[in-house]
């Protein structure tokens, strides 16, 4: 949660800004006669995030948006702006110290305001690995706290009845990771179809969707999570593999820490895994190993490919590890950090 200094403060005579301001009325977090400054912050794709400053207060406001700003045509429901509210409200539940406080939501405008986390204190943990600070305790922590997530959710009817969110979470992770990188390659289509299937079939625990390191802030008590519209009552092998996928690519973008980070992707392993009790953590773990590699390619050929892998030789690395893992995955995980490795 960064200002943007691209980006400069939304004029009060803008649609935006009314349209805001009126939504933070209606939330009683704005009088009639405050003033307000709206700040756009850095990073997201999906929504547009502001910081908001009023006298004596700053909090974020949040906007899902129905076509994501990235290159390909990508478009996904803007109410799932409502059950990231949720998402964070189950959290809080289970790791209060974890997730942003709500301070209100909208749904005339589809917005929602959290509390505001300052950069300096809670840095984003993507660019702590990308400055090639990959502590292991850091990681398991993460681990820690995604376990705990998906161990007390599991195999609850109440929470899979109200994040039902199969045709989100299609739209918003399904199809533009697996569906677009299996058309991109027709020799492939038939697993990235089975993965798909195996996933969306699978409803054991509530899921994130995107726990990634952009989406956590390290703060002085653990990682804050945050970004949870792609919230869904569905299969938590999806979660370890995403966020283990990031862990696996900042190799390629700082390769001389590449052990750093595979450190880390062990240490997230052990801090999860000590909280799988809702199956077999040989199943969970087949079904985590076998998704890694294909959103290892999608990262590549799907439609939202990693902005740092900027070399051909570096996609084509991504290609060539993974092409076969898919087409035969391995069964554990440590069998692709080990194979990642070398």
């Amino acid at each position: 949660m960064t200002p943007d200094p691209s980006l400069p403060s939304v004029p009060e005579g803008h649609e935006v800004y009314r349209e805001i301001r009126d939504a933070l009325t209606r939330m009683a977090l704005v009088s009639t006669h405050q003033t307000l400054r709206l700040t756009p912050l850095a990073g997201g794709v999906s929504s547009d995030i502001w910081q908001a400053e009023t006298p004596g207060r700053t909090f974020c406001v949040k906007r899902a948006l129905a076509k994501l700003k990235v290159t390909a045509d990508w478009r996904a429901p803007v109410g799932r702006n409502r059950s990231e509210v949720a998402w964070f409200r189950e959290a809080a539940k289970i790791v209060p110290e974890a997730v942003p406080a709500i301070l209100g939501e909208d749904a005339k405008a589809g917005a929602f305001a959290m509390a505001w986390l300052p950069p300096d204190r809670f840095p984003v943990w993507k660019a702590l690995l990308r400055d090639g600070t990959a502590d292991p305790s850091t990681a398991r922590a993460g681990g820690d706290v995604l376990g705990r997530i998906h161990a007390a959710t599991a195999d609850r009817e109440d929470l899979a009845a109200a994040f039902a969110n199969d045709a989100t979470f299609h739209a918003i992770r399904l199809e533009p990771y697996l569906e677009a990188t299996g058309r991109a390659h027709p020799d492939l289509a038939a697993r990235f179809a089975a993965l798909v299937a195996t996933t969306a079939a699978t409803r054991r625990v509530l899921v994130h969707g995107d726990f990634s390191p952009k989406n956590l802030l390290i703060g002085p008590d653990g990682p804050v999570v945050l970004d949870a519209e792609c919230a869904w009552f569905g299969d938590p092998a999806f979660d370890l593999a995403f966020v283990l996928n990031h862990l696996l690519l900042k190799g390629l973008w700082r390769p001389q820490r590449r052990g750093r980070y595979l450190d880390a992707f062990a240490a997230l392993v052990d801090g999860y895994r000590a909280h799988v009790a809702w199956e077999p953590w040989s199943n969970l773990e087949r079904r985590t190993a076998a998704l890694l590699p294909a959103l290892l390619l999608a990262r590549v050929d799907g439609k939202s490919p990693a902005e740092y892998l900027t070399s051909d030789a570096d996609r084509e690395r991504v290609r060539a590890f993974a092409q076969p893992r898919i087409a035969h995955p391995p069964a554990t995980l440590d069998a692709i950090a080990t194979a990642w490795r070398v």
